[in-house]
């Protein structure tokens, strides 16, 4: 498993990352193979993965409604929301399975609300609560690019907003 950086989708670059500055954020002995660890620099949430693909760093908010994915689970490049049961692939930016609550994916395309194997079928009763659920659409990750120098993961996030 690479040690190092992995490829991103280049228009996936969060914003503010174009010119980076990059600041150490752990030890890599921190982020073995297969591990997540948070991050926090102001009132930013970096989420620090560690994939078969290399180290990714994204912000630690789940693309749908912000649950924190730290506390979720990886499986290769996939990270699990525990909120919602989301999947998103890291290597790619996009979801690989839409939250139960459904909604409209990164392209706009409206995906229903489901219920896991073996749960009750998901009644959704019409209100505005459903209307906010049918018109929450899950984003793409927006990468921070990451290095790794001299053993330390290094990551360059924007500076604090004035």
């Amino acid at each position: 498993m690479p040690d190092g950086p992995a490829a991103f989708p280049e228009h996936l670059l969060a914003a503010g990352t174009d010119d980076p500055v990059f600041e150490v954020a752990l030890d890599l002995a921190e982020l073995p193979d297969g591990s997540m660890r948070r991050i926090s620099r102001g009132d930013l949430d970096v989420l620090l993965a560690h994939t078969p693909l290399g180290i990714v760093a994204v912000e630690d908010r789940c693309p749908h409604m912000a649950a924190p994915l730290s506390i979720g689970s990886l499986d290769g490049c996939i990270v699990a929301c525990p909120l919602h049961e989301g999947r998103f692939d890291l290597a790619s930016g996009e979801p690989v399975q839409m939250p139960t609550t459904g909604g409209l994916d990164p392209d706009g395309t409206y995906h229903p609300t489901w219920s896991p194997g073996g749960r009750d079928p998901k009644i959704d009763p019409p209100g505005k609560k459903a209307e906010a659920r049918r018109l929450t659409r899950v984003r793409r990750f927006r990468y921070y690019p990451v290095r790794v120098v001299d053993g330390r993961v290094e990551v360059a996030v924007p500076p604090p907003s004035a």
